[in-house]
C-alpha cells in the first residue's frame, strides 16, 4: 500500500467511523479515538468485502461500498460501546 492509500485509508475511516457513530440510537460510551479506529477497521473491511462480492469497482461513487464500511462501523462502534459498558457496570470486589 502506498503513503497516499493509507492516508486515504485513514481519511476513510475517520469519516466511517463518524456515519457509523451517527446511525446508532442512543449515546455511546467510547472516545473519538476508539471511533476512529472502529472506522478504519471498517472501512478496510468494508473494501475486502465489497470486493468479494463483486460490488467493489463500479462505474462513479460506490454506494454499495460505502453503505458496507457504514454498517459494518456502526457494528462495531456498537459493540465495542457495550464490551465497555458492561466493564464499567460490573461492582467492584471489595477487600
Amino acid at each position: 500500500m502506498h503513503i497516499s492509500g493509507l492516508v486515504s485509508a485513514l481519511i476513510i475511516g475517520a469519516a466511517v467511523g463518524l456515519l457509523g457513530r451517527l446511525v446508532l440510537p442512543g449515546r455511546q460510551h467510547i472516545g473519538v479515538l476508539w471511533t476512529l479506529v472502529v472506522g478504519m477497521a471498517a472501512a478496510l473491511l468494508g473494501s475486502l468485502l465489497a470486493s468479494v462480492l463483486g460490488v467493489g469497482h463500479p462505474r462513479g461513487v460506490d454506494w454499495s461500498e460505502w453503505l458496507i464500511r457504514i454498517v459494518l462501523a456502526g457494528l462495531g462502534v456498537a459493540a465495542l460501546d457495550r464490551a465497555l459498558a458492561g466493564t464499567e457496570r460490573r461492582p467492584r470486589k471489595r477487600s
